[in-house]
């Protein structure tokens, strides 16, 4: 079935709707992945962050949670890493990464999962830090980027990751309900 135009005038007008159609496409998709890169912190989080500079003797528990609120997944706010990783990334040692993340885990500023291996899921809390291009949270969804060296490739922690993923997207919860 194909379209039938009397004139080129409304052959005209037609491309013309067509075209009007792709920029209000082109254009709402823009302003859904607005402030795509842009880390959201609530005053909630201000005073987290003011909290971990006044508790803690050292600077790693701020580290290790500003560098998870910079590399969380926009699409839902964790981010899959390796402890080797975690450790370069942040110039400490794995005593020292460990500090900081029991340090955040026993004030409810992190939730780790473990992975497999040295590898866990980190998520900060949504009502603190939020990465997101979307304009609404009604939930936070636990999907991920994964950072990995390419030295510390593991068959096992690979197959783990797409068991879990193939599995779904198991959903955090955004109360203090984490068990």
């Amino acid at each position: 079935m194909g379209l039938s135009f009397r004139s080129a005038e409304e052959r005209a007008q037609f491309a013309e709707r067509l075209a009007q159609g792709r920029d209000e496409d082109a254009s709402r998709e823009e302003q859904r992945t607005a402030n795509r890169d842009f880390s959201q912190v609530y005053p909630k989080g201000w005073t987290r962050i003011r909290a971990l500079l006044n508790e803690s003797k050292s600077r790693a528990p701020l580290l290790l949670y500003t560098f998870i609120a910079e590399h969380m997944d926009a699409d839902g706010g964790a981010l899959v890493v390796d402890q080797e990783t975690l450790c370069e990334a942040l110039g400490v040692s794995r005593t020292t990464l460990w500090r900081a993340i029991t340090f955040l885990e026993e004030r409810n500023a992190l939730l780790r999962v473990n992975v497999g291996g040295s590898v866990s899921a980190y998520a900060l809390d949504p009502t603190e830090i939020w990465k997101s291009w979307d304009r609404e949270k009604e939930k936070a969804v636990f999907r991920t980027k994964t950072l990995v060296r390419k030295s510390g490739a593991n068959a096992g922690v690979k197959r783990r990751m797409q068991l879990m993923l193939s599995e779904g997207q198991p959903e955090l919860p955004l109360d203090n309900e984490v068990s």
